[in-house]
């Protein structure tokens, strides 16, 4: 590993991309953390220890690879960078517990689960163009972690934790408030990274949620908060109306959208952002037994 740039430094990192005939691409949104305080609290968040299992998304050139394997974890990490990858196999590839899975990591992580077991932990500094995807996707296919440390751009942390009654608080905060307590850890100014983005970062620590799914019915539960969203300025009522039309079982009675939400407490009146995640539930169970 000694052959590896001095990970706190710009100008070192950009000599040993220019020596090694590599170059930042902006298409994989890479950015550099190059405070090594920063990296260290990180990495201490994820709570790891002697064979912890960990993925790590967008490793770079192993920076707090490095400070994760130094703890005694078994860790698989996700790049899509050929040369960064070629760069960490020549570097760490011959730790027993260190191995690395290459392309893009929305294709290739439920594959590699299925092969080899899913993690207890996932972390990453997730690139600002997938961030809320990589996390959604995760959910949606049932897989949550016992504990996730991600870096994301602070307008989708802001998201992950947003409460009902405020501007930010979407189907996208529902999804993950309902597979896992989310809660803000640090933000991270522009000049923490190189290059420096046009914006700030924000790390949230992900527990997973022991009251988990809470629902008859997962997957109905998902499509239904979406379907709820989907006008923000129209009321529950009227979004519910053409879901449930289009959405609902060929051998199912037509039901009343009015007489569902009076059954389960909610204001027809009301907008989906005024709703807490108990009400979306609640409302899951009811249309689920109604097409029962």
């Amino acid at each position: 590993m000694s052959f590896l740039p001095d990970y706190d430094s710009p100008l070192a990192l950009k000599a040993f991309l220019d020596d090694n005939g590599m170059a930042m691409q902006k298409k994989f949104g890479q950015n550099f953390l190059v405070n090594r305080k920063s990296r260290q609290r990180l990495v201490d968040a994820l709570s790891i220890g002697e064979g912890s299992k960990v993925w790590e998304i967008g490793p770079g050139l192993g920076a707090m690879t490095e400070e994760i394997l130094s703890r005694g974890a078994q860790l698989t990490v996700f790049e899509i960078d050929r040369g960064f990858a070629r760069l960490l196999k020549e570097s760490m590839g011959e730790n027993p517990r260190f191995s690395i899975i290459e392309g893009d990591v929305l294709k290739t992580w439920k594959n590699t689960g299925e092969a080899q077991g899913f993690p207890d932990r996932l972390f990453g500094n997730l690139p600002y163009n997938i961030a809320a995807e990589i996390i959604a996707s995760t959910i949606q296919e049932g897989i949550r972690f016992e504990q996730a440390v991600v870096t994301v751009q602070k307008e989708v942390a802001v998201r992950m934790c947003a409460k009902p009654d405020s501007r930010d608080y979407s189907s996208f905060s529902v999804l993950c408030q309902w597979a896992y307590t989310v809660s803000p850890l640090m933000d991270l100014a522009g000049g923490n990274f190189w290059p420096r983005p046009n914006v700030d970062s924000r790390a949230v620590v992900m527990k997973k949620n022991e009251l988990w799914p809470g629902c008859l019915n997962p997957s109905l539960f998902m499509k239904l908060q979406r379907a709820l969203f989907s006008s923000r300025r129209k009321t529950v009522l009227n979004n519910l109306k053409p879901w449930l039309i289009s959405s609902r079982p060929p051998a199912s009675l037509e039901v009343d959208p009015v007489k569902i939400l009076h059954q389960a407490g909610i204001d027809p009146g009301a907008r989906a952002e005024t709703l807490a995640i108990q009400d979306f539930l609640r409302l899951s169970d009811v249309v689920e037994e109604s097409w029962a």
